[in-house]
This record gives C-alpha cells, sequence and structure tokens, in this order.
C-alpha cells in the first residue's frame, strides 16, 4: 500500500510506560489486571477480571497503563487482540504480553492510532514479522519499530471521526443480530422451560435415525489431510467454516469424488445436525439446504435425527441451551485441545416435547431467522465498506 502521508516509527511517536512489581510493592491493595484474555478480539473491548490482591498478581503484571493507552497483543497476531484502555481501567495493571502504546498527543491522536492497529496492514506485517510455530509472538520492538502513515494531528483526527462513525454502524448492526439471538433464547425457556419435569428425558442415541451412519465422526488421522484437496469436487467442513451462530459457507475446500467415496460414513447432508468435537467443543449447527452434500472433517461429530421423533431445529437449538452445554462440558476431555467424543454424545440426555410443540417452535423462530439473515448481509455489505473506507483512509483519499 502506497500512502501520501509520511511514514513514522510508532515508537517515535509515543511516550514510555511506567512499569512496577505489585507483588514487592503492592502488599495486600487490590489492583485491577489485563490480561491476554481480558480482550475480546471480535469488539476490541477490555473485559476486565475481578480485581486481585497485589501480592498474589501473576509475574507477567507489570505495566501500569491510563486512559487512550493503547494495548497490543504481543502474541497470535493474526488474531489482533487490540483495545484501548477506557476510564474504568486509568491505572490498571497490564500483563507483559502486551505492547502499550500511549501517544504523544501533540503528534499522534489516539483514535487514529487504535484505528491503525486494527487495519490489514498492520495485522499482516505483525504476522509476517512474528516467530514461533506453535505459539507466534512478536516483541515489543518490532511493534515499536512498525511505521505509521501519520498526517497533521487535526487530518489524523478527522480520520478517526470518520471511522468511528463508521464502525458505529457496524456495531448497531451487530447488536440487533444479538437482540435477535436473545428473543430466540426467550422463546425456546418460554416454551421448553422446566421441561425436565414436563417431558421425557431421552438420550441423542435414542432419537438418531437408525439408519445406517445416522450418528458418527468425522475421519480421524491420516485419512484426511491438506494434499486430497481438490479444485472443484465434493465441499469439505473445517473448523474455519464454524462461526458463533451458524456454518459458514465460504472458503470452502473440496475433495475429488473417489476421496468422498471413501468417507461416506462422514458424509453430512441438509437434515443433519453436526456438533463441533475439537476446540470449541459440543456446539450444535445444523446442515444448511444450500449445502446439499459435504464431508466433514474430524472436527465434527453427526447426528441424524429420526425425523419422527425429533425436529432438527429444536434438537440443534435444545443442544445449544446451557442445560445440555453443562453435560457437554461434563462429558469433554481436555488434553491439548478439548475433544467431545462420538461416544460421549450419544449418552447426552434432552427433554423430549411432543413433535407438533416441536414444530411450533420452529415456526416461530423462522421469521427471525429470516430477519438474522438479512442482517448478516447487511453487516457484510457494511463490513465491506468499512474495509474500503479504511484503506482509502490511510492512503489519503478521503476528500477534505
Amino acid at each position: 500500500m502506497k500512502h501520501c502521508f509520511p511514514y513514522r516509527q510508532i515508537g517515535d511517536v509515543v511516550s514510555d510506560v511506567i512499569t512496577w512489581n505489585p507483588v514487592r510493592d503492592g502488599h495486600n491493595q487490590l489492583i485491577r489486571y489485563i490480561d491476554l484474555s481480558s480482550i475480546d478480539q471480535n469488539t476490541k473491548v477490555i473485559h476486565p477480571n475481578e480485581p486481585i490482591v497485589a501480592r498474589e498478581a501473576p509475574s507477567r503484571a507489570r505495566q501500569l497503563v491510563q486512559v487512550g493507552d493503547i494495548l497490543v497483543s504481543t502474541v497470535r497476531p493474526n488474531l489482533n487482540g487490540v483495545a484501548t484502555v477506557d476510564e474504568g481501567l486509568d491505572g490498571a495493571t497490564a500483563s507483559t504480553g502486551f505492547c502499550v502504546l500511549r501517544p504523544n498527543k501533540r503528534e499522534l491522536d489516539e483514535a487514529y492510532l487504535f484505528h491503525w492497529v486494527k487495519t490489514p496492514e498492520f495485522v499482516s506485517d505483525m504476522v509476517r514479522k512474528s516467530t514461533g510455530a506453535s505459539y507466534p509472538a512478536v516483541s515489543d520492538r518490532i511493534i515499536l519499530e512498525s511505521k505509521i502513515p501519520l498526517p497533521p494531528i487535526a487530518q489524523q483526527k478527522r480520520i478517526a471521526a470518520i471511522l468511528d462513525r463508521a464502525e458505529e454502524l457496524r456495531s448497531l448492526r451487530r447488536q440487533a443480530l444479538g437482540a435477535l439471538d436473545a428473543i430466540v433464547q426467550s422463546i425456546f425457556i418460554e416454551m421448553f422451560g422446566g421441561s425436565a419435569k414436563r417431558f421425557d428425558i431421552v438420550k441423542i442415541e435414542d432419537v438418531a435415525d437408525k439408519s445406517k451412519y445416522s450418528l458418527s465422526s468425522g475421519p480421524f488421522g491420516s485419512n484426511l489431510t491438506s494434499k486430497h484437496y481438490v479444485e472443484r469436487g465434493v465441499p469439505i467442513l473445517r473448523g474455519l467454516n464454524v462461526t458463533s451462530d451458524r456454518l459458514s459457507l465460504e472458503h470452502l475446500k473440496f475433495l475429488s469424488e473417489s476421496k468422498a467415496k471413501e468417507l461416506s460414513r462422514s458424509e453430512v447432508k441438509p437434515g443433519d445436525v453436526v456438533i463441533v468435537a475439537v476446540g470449541s467443543s459440543g456446539l450444535a449447527y445444523e446442515i444448511p439446504e444450500s449445502l446439499p452434500r459435504a464431508i466433514m472433517s474430524q472436527n465434527f461429530n453427526k447426528i441424524t435425527p429420526d425425523s419422527k421423533k425429533v425436529d432438527k431445529t429444536y434438537l440443534t437449538y435444545c443442544f445449544n441451551s446451557l442445560t445440555t452445554q453443562d453435560q457437554v462440558k461434563q462429558k469433554t476431555t481436555d488434553t491439548v485441545r478439548t475433544f467431545f467424543s462420538l461416544t460421549k454424545l450419544k449418552t447426552i440426555q434432552i427433554p423430549l416435547p411432543p413433535l407438533p410443540l416441536q414444530k411450533e417452535f420452529t415456526r416461530r423462530i423462522e421469521a427471525i431467522e429470516q430477519l438474522k439473515a438479512t442482517h448478516r448481509e447487511s453487516l457484510a455489505h457494511l463490513d465491506a465498506l468499512f474495509a474500503s473506507l479504511q484503506h482509502r483512509a490511510f492512503r489519503g483519499e478521503l476528500s477534505p
């Protein structure tokens, strides 16, 4: 990317941050500690932990932060763990896992800097310079030596204000989606709350279609690797296709017909429900009609519901309910990566209301799902517009 603005190293326009040793100097006082897990990587907001006693602080609790500081995670830079310190965290202690950027306000606007460290250009630069295969990271020095396009401070503020307004529109759309999710949850609780006393309790294997491979898992081991991917063929569902509320059909990979036939036990079709088995274990997703056939990877287990006993949409929402997810957590193996096996999936218990009541639930949420689809489409357009605006802003292409 070429800029009409001059470049400056970030380290030239930020100030040093005071460090301290809370274990040695804080004694019994309570401190607010910001660690790497405190940052929501999607919203770029800090969700602080409960205050801790200074003498019990982790060894990485060292950096005293103030309002307006920008925290940039030095580990896994591809995840872009960045956030701004707000008033509620003024004086908090941050982990040394962050590079703390404190703008020199005469030369660098904090909002402008915050937008810059969220750009694809900054992220790709950090990913390129990171080291470590299993735990990639960059040093503070690499971040401070990276360059930022730097127009006059007044123009920085103008650019930041434009991007702030655009970001606000995206945030409102996300909030609308969250509100619709809450409505669906409320409907589920209204119709099936207290179901342990009202309905029969059955195991997952009791509501699976008894035809072949109604309960199965994706291929493990060396049966399926990237070397089997082809340009066109049968889609394969991978962990990358899992989002917070649905299966994304973007970035699909494909297998040849012969390989798909070999892995027919792991085939999924509309009407099936897949359960995440590796990583964020236990969440359920319906296979959409837009995916007439696919092979699931080792990240999934599959249920083909018996349509005479259970509605697939009810089954999905029931599986994702807090009560069922508590069972999943108890049965999940936590080794290097969390793993939820097919054997344990079969034993999960769920309430089984009468089928007409299940279908009434599905009818109620269909309209909401259509609204969600509309909001997602609008959000996708806003995301594309924001990316274009962001690109032009830092190139100096926004009209005065």
